[in-house]
């Protein structure tokens, strides 16, 4: 049997071009911003991760330049061997402070990192528990491993509780779960989580790509948010986002990340983050740490959208992040409606199954701190209209 048959037989993709309803690798000929030009268009920006704006911020383009023009285009080499550089110990000296932890170690991606972690510290013996709607970092991650993985229905405590009453007790148990669910923008019940780790001699790591920033004093974070910095084990984060970059990290105490630098292949094997995303992600932090108002700008632009789509009668998942998930149930209507706010100006993006369940489609619209109300009233309006022309 020829292996690339499964490619042939595939079809969906040829069937929605067909239809013209195609939604994704739209090109973008402009900055990463509130407003942008794709395929010869302006667009107003609802489906960037660029949470606080920094993609544009001059002084941070001005940090990646001159550490390209210092240290060249890459390290060409892993941070085992000859890719540490002084930008890179900088980072994690400065997020470890920010977020209170001993030591962070930084991965190419926010990817490497959860599989890089996950991969390094669940061994033969152990066990990882996963809410089910974790990133499929987390997954790829627990695969890696050697240990057995368990997954629990979506922010359930009882079905949490019982896979650890599952686990030996001869047996290490490491809770894996999103700070912000990037799909469904609520936010993990890590009190609960913390309370069910501690009973059963469980560690906690947090996924907070979409939560640093965000959430927690001064965008420190999930555990920041419900004060429970000392008890959440491993912080894992991404530059993507936030950070207006490139990279990923992982912070805990210093043994665990001296083990982690030494026994992760994701990053023993892995080139290190090039000198201007490492530059870069290092000026965004000290521009967050500089602004601490931020975030709450942020979620004070994502609660105005939210309430006018509310008044509406917009069916939305509420939560208290800048990701705001409009149902549209199933796949072609929510095409088509992302379509239709493309051409006439409104970037969301498309979330089809698996990304979510079967009948729960949704259009993933996410706010910046840079965004104004002269455009979010823009470009909500727009979706009003849209959406209910297909109630009619």
């Amino acid at each position: 049997m020829d292996i690339f048959e499964k490619c042939y037989a595939h079809t969906y993709v040829d069937e929605l071009r067909e239809q013209d309803l195609f939604p994704f690798f739209r090109e973008l000929q402009s900055r990463q911003d509130v407003e942008v030009i794709m395929e010869g268009k302006r667009r107003i920006m609802l489906g960037s991760n660029n949470y606080l704006g920094l993609t544009v911020n001059p002084e941070i383009i001005a940090a990646g330049v001159k550490a390209l023009q210092e240290y060249g285009t890459g390290c060409s080499g892993s941070r085992l061997l000859n890719g540490t550089l002084v930008l890179h110990q900088k980072f994690e000296r400065e997020m470890a402070q920010f977020l209170g932890k001993d030591d962070v170690c930084t991965f190419p991606s926010g990817f490497q990192s959860n599989l890089g972690c996950i991969s390094a510290i669940v061994g033969r013996s152990d066990y990882v528990i996963c809410d089910r709607e974790n990133h499929a970092s987390i997954y790829d991650g627990c695969k890696l491993s050697y240990g057995k993985m368990l997954r629990f229905r979506h922010s359930d405590m009882d079905d949490l509780e019982a896979k650890l009453k599952a686990v030996p007790e001869t047996a290490g148990a490491l809770i894996v779960t999103d700070g912000v669910f990037s799909m469904g923008g609520d936010i993990a019940k890590l009190p609960e989580i913390c309370a069910l780790a501690k009973k059963y001699g469980a560690r906690v790591m947090v996924d907070d790509a979409h939560a640093l920033g965000i959430l927690g004093k001064g965008g420190r974070g999930s555990a920041s948010h419900f004060g429970l910095e000392d008890q959440v084990d491993i912080y894992m984060g991404t530059f993507s986002k936030s950070l207006a970059s490139l990279g990923g990290y992982i912070a805990a105490e210093a043994r665990v990340i001296d083990y982690i630098r030494t026994n992760s292949r994701p990053y023993i094997f892995a080139a290190s983050v090039p000198p201007a995303q490492i530059a870069v992600a290092t000026a965004a932090l000290e521009h967050l740490i500089a602004h601490p108002e931020l975030p709450g700008k942020l979620l004070d632009n994502a609660r105005y959208m939210r309430e006018k789509l509310i008044a509406a009668g917009i069916p939305i998942i509420v939560s208290d992040t800048p990701i705001i998930p409009i149902y549209t149930y199933e796949p072609i209507k929510t095409l088509r409606v992302q379509k239709e706010l493309y051409e006439r100006g409104v970037y969301v993006n498309a979330t089809l199954p698996p990304a979510c369940a079967p009948g729960e489609c949704l259009l993933r619209c996410t706010l910046m701190a840079t965004h104004t109300k002269a455009l979010i009233d823009e470009a909500t309006d727009i979706i009003i209209d849209v959406l209910q022309s297909y109630e009619e």
